[in-house]
């Protein structure tokens, strides 16, 4: 028998956050094919919503990896049109991701990754730009083994972040949202972390389950030229492929004039090397998902850990564009709990995870 939350996380993706209606063409891209149950279930709720066409597609990601160490240069460098064009018929895009190992690209050459990527980069911002979009995971056992957790336990922790009440934790967040807008300069302390940088004239954004299910931040952009310091993240990031613990960056007027990491330094810069906007800060968010609370060695729930910050290398968001220019967008995380403090211009705003500033108390779990 079905799991009944997989109708109810359907009916979140379908009804909030893509709002699909009479006469959408919707595009559900799986990755992997672990699941088909919620992909039905998506179909099966898109077409009652008179959506006039729906098209599903399965990736498999041990079939790409055999793309990016057998192709050739010709190959790689192949823009697949067909895509294109038919991505700009799409007005809805679900995409959902099931990995049963997460390593699976580990040994692939990552400059045809990186070359791929830049290849393929007008479809994602085509997609990201002019469809109702939203991401989302389902679980398999090598996620929850990456999570340190059985299938069971992670199930319970997938579907209840999740599957909540996305309208008053997006009330809850305009708080937050308030206050960012406002503020001029920010400064982030804790162990082996030092920074300062302007957001003056960024504009924030809500992260309430419109584009990633589970969602849970609100994020801006810093002023290009403004980060000052140093940080050392706390939680393990998967990139293409491969797993960088205890990454380290300086900064000097805004760029990463140093990074390293605790056993791949060299695929850490050759990374940021990618080109110019690689050693430059796309994103500054704060982690606000009440249900997220543990690293599961997964960004799309990692980024959203109460008690957490994200300053990502790389590309900027259109909705708040700090003009910064790359084929990288690094999504890295540095977890405050019991060990951090938030300051908007030179006030105390969050202190060990929790938030301390009277407007954001009812942001804290439990509230």
């Amino acid at each position: 028998m079905q799991d009944p939350r997989i109708k109810e996380m359907a009916a979140v993706l379908v009804n909030y956050s893509t709002r699909v209606k009479k006469n959408d063409v919707v595009l559900i891209s799986a990755s992997g094919i672990s699941s088909l149950p919620l992909v039905k279930e998506i179909y099966a709720q898109c077409v009652e919503k008179g959506a006039k066409y729906v098209e599903y597609d399965f990736s498999i990601p041990e079939i790409n990896r055999h793309f990016f160490t057998s192709a050739g240069r010709e190959q790689l460098a192949y823009f697949p049109q067909h895509k294109l064009d038919f991505m700009k018929q799409v007005t809805v895009y679900i995409g959902i991701g099931s990995a049963e190992n997460s390593m699976v690209m580990a040994q692939v050459d990552q400059k045809n990754m990186i070359a791929y990527s830049k290849v393929v980069r007008p479809i994602i911002d085509w997609r990201v730009k002019n469809t109702r979009w939203v991401v989302t995971r389902f679980p398999t056992h090598g996620a929850a083994q990456d999570a340190g957790m059985s299938l069971d336990e992670y199930e319970d922790y997938l579907f209840s972040s999740c599957c909540i009440d996305w309208q008053a934790e997006s009330q809850k967040q305009g708080k937050l949202k308030k206050l960012m807008d406002r503020t001029e300069t920010v400064r982030i302390t804790s162990s082996d972390t030092e920074l300062t940088f302007s957001i003056n004239g960024m504009k924030s954004i809500k992260c309430d389950g419109r584009l990633n299910i589970p969602d849970g931040e609100v994020f801006t952009a810093p002023v290009r030229d403004s980060v000052e310091g140093y940080i050392t993240y706390n939680c393990p990031s998967i990139y293409q492929g491969k797993e960088f613990n205890d990454v380290r960056f300086e900064f000097s007027k805004g760029k990463i004039v140093k990074a390293s990491a605790a056993t791949s330094s060299m695929a850490l810069n050759s990374i940021l090397d990618t080109d110019d906007g690689a050693r430059y800060i796309g994103e500054f968010a704060i982690g606000v998902n009440p249900k997220i609370r543990v690293p599961m060695r997964n960004i799309l729930f990692d980024e959203k850990i109460f008690g957490s910050i994200h300053l990502t290398p790389g590309q900027s968001y259109e909705e708040s564009d700090n003009g910064n220019r790359s084929a990288v967008h690094w999504d890295l995380v540095k977890i405050l709990t019991d060990d951090g403090e938030i300051w908007f211009d030179n006030i105390l705003v969050q202190k060990d995870g929790l938030f301390v500033h009277e407007s954001l108390l009812d942001l804290n779990p439990g509230k």
